[in-house]
């Protein structure tokens, strides 16, 4: 990945001459609202993780903002997981857990082609704020295995 003092690392694949296109464009979905996105996110993770969470997780997650930051694209997903499943938090909800990275390493967490404990000291991830349930998160990831299939 191609990495520019102060800015995040280009998306895979991504020619450098881009770099500046990039920019303006990440700056542009900053500013977007996070409730489109995290609907989507939501409809995701209850196809996927859901219907894999343990009931301690399940009850651990419930009600608490976790807020996923794709790094290189600029986008922010806020999400909060109910009784009827995940749903899009808004912008007034605080997050209780931040999550950080690019998009390749969120990809590689999902498929289980990455160690989350690597992705963490490699500085790959970044996670801020309730570390207690970070780990909750971490762990519950781990037992369950790849949400998504391996490339063949």
């Amino acid at each position: 990945m191609t990495t520019h003092p102060g800015r995040p690392a280009l998306p895979p694949g991504m020619p450098a001459w881009l770099a500046p296109l990039h920019e303006r464009v990440r700056a542009v979905v900053e500013r977007l609202p996070t409730t489109p996105p995290s609907f989507v996110a939501a409809r995701l993770l209850d196809r996927f993780l859901l219907p894999c969470l343990p009931a301690d997780a399940r009850a651990a997650l419930t009600g608490q903002c976790i807020e996923l930051r794709v790094t290189d694209l600029g986008l922010r997903v806020r999400l909060r997981l109910e009784a009827a499943g995940f749903a899009a938090a808004g912008e007034s909800a605080q997050p209780v857990l931040s999550i950080a990275a690019p998009i390749a390493s969120y990809v590689r967490l999902a498929r289980g082609d990455e160690d989350p404990d690597r992705l963490f000291f490699e500085r790959a991830l970044v996670m801020e704020g309730d570390t207690e349930l970070g780990l909750v998160l971490k762990n519950t990831l781990d037992a369950i295995g790849p949400l998504w299939p391996p490339r063949r």
